[in-house]
This record gives C-alpha cells, structure tokens and sequence, in this order.
C-alpha cells in the first residue's frame, strides 16, 4: 500500500515552484476527467514554442506515451510509467543518454511531465500478488490530462495566429503586385502625376519589410500601402472618366500599344537606402536576389534626362531610341569597347543600357567611368547588383535637389519682401543729398 507520493527529484536535481505549480495542477484533476493522449500530444505539438518545447523533448513525450497501455488518460487512473533510460532511448529512435537527460528535464520544466523518483532513482513499480500496481515510481502523465484544454487553446491560438500571419503576407503580395502595376500603367498611358516619387514612396515603404518580418510589421507596412494604392486607383479611376469611353480596346477605339513588349511587372527589386549612382561601387552590394523586373522606360528617363540630349531629335519614345543614345554616350565617357561587350553579356542589352545612362547622368561624380562599369559588372555576374536601386537613388537626388531650390527660391523671395520694408534713406542722407545738388 502507498503511503507517501514522492514530489522532489533524486539526487541534485533542484526542486522549483514551477514544479510545485505542475503537482497542485496534477493533484486538482477531477476524477471524472478524460483526455486523448495522441490529441494532447497533437496539441503540444503545434504549440511547443509557446510551451518552450522542443523537438527532441516531444520525441522522448511520444515515446512515454507508448509505454501507457491505454488511449485514453483518465483523472482517476494511475499515470505513471517507469521506462529504464536504454528502453526510453530505444523508442526514441536512439537518442544519447546525455541528450536524453536534457530533454526529459525539458518536459518537467515545461510542466508537462512530474518526475516520482524512488528514494535511489531507479524506475519500477511494485505490484502485488495479483498483478496490480501497488507503488510506482518514474514519470507521472498526469499533467496531461490536467492542462488538457489549456493546451488545446493554446493550439487553436497557433493556429489562428498561423492563419492570420497567412492572410496579411497574401494582402502584402497583392498591394505590391497591384501598385506596381498601376504605377506602370500610368506611365505608359501618359497619366499626369509625379510618378517618380510615387514609385520611390513605394519603394520607401518596401524597404521596411526585413527578409523575416512578424505580423504586426507585415500588417503595418501592408495599412501604408493600402493608402498608397488606394491614391494611385483615384488618380487612374478620375483620369479615366475624362477619356473617351469607346477608347476601350474591345471596341473599335484607338488601341494603346505597349512600347515594350518584354515587360514584366510581377516582382520588383527592393530599394535601397544608400544611393547607387555615386562613384564608388561598395554601394552596390546589399542587392536582395529577387525575380529580375524590368524598369519602365519613363522612370528611366526621368532619372537620366541627360540622355535625351544625345537622341536623334531630343525624344527617345521606345527603347531602341534608347540603346541607340547611349552607344553614343559610351565613347564619350571613355568605356571601352571590351568593357561595354562584357556588360552587355553580364547585365543584358538593356540593363546595361540602363546602367550606363546612369553613369552619364553622375559622370561629373565618377572618376573612371570604365572602371566603374566594370566594377559592376562583376557584382553582377555575382548577383549583388541591379539597376533598381541606382535608378532609384537617382530619381531620389532630383527630388531632393528640387525641393533645396524650391526651399532657397522662397527664402529669396521672403528676404528681398523684408528687404523692401526696410529700406529706407535716413533724415541725414537726404540732407547731404540736398546740399551737393544745391552745391
């Protein structure tokens, strides 16, 4: 007959209130109490890390619950099992005995398991003579059945929080996608707009998203472009009511052809903070790899409007204008021809188009503009550049440099206002005046 339940650990394992906490819970079952020992261990499963789990510990769990007999655990039946180290290691596909030993402490910690150590810690039971269990000492199941439903909720939380995280990266991928459409869009179709900083406060925006964001992150930066989009929908949706209905191209209308075909807008580069564009090319190597996108024409050019000037009549419309213009510029920045071939193979035709025009954009900044191509034609054969971000730094500085000159003309302005309050000949002035003309 049991006389006394053993509630500290053997030999210098600490005894904890947390373990204390675990025995007042196992001792406050009810008898009437039943739980599935698979669905309990379901439910630890999906919310380990919130019990602070691990996988090796749910191993050794798995395997103590193969050495209850029974499927169910009731509060009123007797929960303990006394598997020896070799035959728990056995069932938990061979697990060291040291590794073993930590993680069994793992599951006491977590309250998941209550250890009933012998006065010499050895594991057994003692039954009498008819085979019943009458003392046993090893690992107490009973938790399980206590914490049932609370682990359960704890589940069910997971699980919504899985779903919840699911939802917000699907909104995420869909304003991305949707945005960067329309602002294509409304540089193809000509639609009046700032479509240059548009595209940088979305890319502003984008740069805040980490490569492993949490939910509340994803769903703040996701609330800011639903704001940004919902902008750039107005601003298409009002410039379509003044268009011609019938301009619809499954009508007889006008049909508004793409000037690249070879566009894609399904992915786009994430931009960086640092500009690019500058003359050292260490700025280049925080390139996430991301689906190559291909830049639009009108962004390109309002980023390098120096190129225009080296276009047959001042207008590039397509881009064939384009390449065309910049074979001009690269004689004119001293690239040779061996650089530029080895550009072209790296980056592609247009890309390195791109990229070059850029460099003539910046050519007063860089010291060598061989050099510099070549520079970044080797980070990209290495997949640390791209022609977004430079692009981007670019449109950056003009906005900048817009607003420096917008600031200085006004303060100009107001002075020369001041100035003209102020201005005014002093009594002794005119006096000396008066007197050299009566002289």
């Amino acid at each position: 007959m049991q006389t006394h339940v053993s509630t500290t650990p053997f030999g210098r394992r600490p005894m904890t209130l947390g373990q204390i906490s675990s025995q007042m819970a196992a001792k406050a079952v009810k008898p009437d109490a039943v739980a599935h020992k698979w669905q309990v261990f379901q439910d630890i499963r999906e919310a380990r890390e919130l019990l602070g789990a691990t996988d090796r510990s749910l191993a050794i769990l798995n395997a103590l619950l193969t050495f209850h007999p029974e499927t169910t655990l009731s509060g009123d039946a007797e929960l303990i099992v006394w598997p020896s180290n070799e035959q728990l290691a056995a069932r938990a596909n061979g697990m060291p005995a040291t590794t073993l030993r930590r993680h069994i402490a793992v599951l006491v910690e977590c309250g998941l398991v209550i250890r009933r150590d012998s006065p010499n810690g050895k594991r057994f039971a003692r039954k009498s003579r008819g085979g019943e269990v009458e003392q046993a000492y090893g690992f107490d199941l009973s938790p399980l059945v206590a914490r049932a439903q609370e682990l359960h909720d704890l589940a069910e939380a997971v699980h919504a929080e899985r779903k919840a995280f699911r939802v917000a990266k699907e909104s995420l991928t869909l304003l991305r996608r949707d945005i960067v459409k329309l602002i294509d869009t409304g540089i193809e179709e000509g639609v009046p707009g700032n479509w240059g900083k548009i595209l940088l406060d979305y890319q502003a925006i984008i740069t805040r998203l980490p490569r492993s964001a949490p939910r509340q992150l994803v769903e703040a930066i996701s609330a800011d472009l639903s704001v940004l989009y919902a902008d750039i929908r107005e601003a298409l949706e009002t410039f379509t009511k003044t268009q011609n209905p019938d301009a619809n191209e499954s009508h007889s209308g006008r049909h508004i052809q793409n000037s690249n075909p070879d566009l894609h807008t399904e992915s786009e580069y994430s931009l960086r903070k640092k500009e690019e564009a500058g003359g050292t090319a260490a700025e280049t190597d925080n390139v996430q790899s991301l689906p190559k996108r291909e830049l639009p024409l009108g962004i390109v050019l309002d980023a390098c409007p120096g190129v225009r000037d080296l276009a047959q009549g001042g207008e590039i419309r397509h881009w064939r204008d384009f390449l065309a213009a910049t074979e001009l510029a690269r004689p004119m920045l001293g690239i040779s021809s061996s650089a530029w071939l080895e550009a072209r193979e790296a980056l592609g035709e247009q890309h390195a188009a791109i990229t070059l025009a850029a460099i003539y954009q910046r050519a007063d900044q860089i010291g060598s503009p061989g050099g510099y191509l070549r520079s970044l034609t080797d980070r990209a054969k290495n997949g640390k550049f791209s022609t977004w971000p430079m692009i981007m730094a670019l449109l950056r500085a003009k906005l900048d440099a817009q607003k420096a000159s917008d600031d200085l003309g006004q303060r100009r302005s107001d002075s020369a206002v001041e100035g003209d309050g102020r201005l005014q000949a002093s009594e002794a002035l005119l006096k000396n005046l008066k007197r050299s003309r009566e002289r």
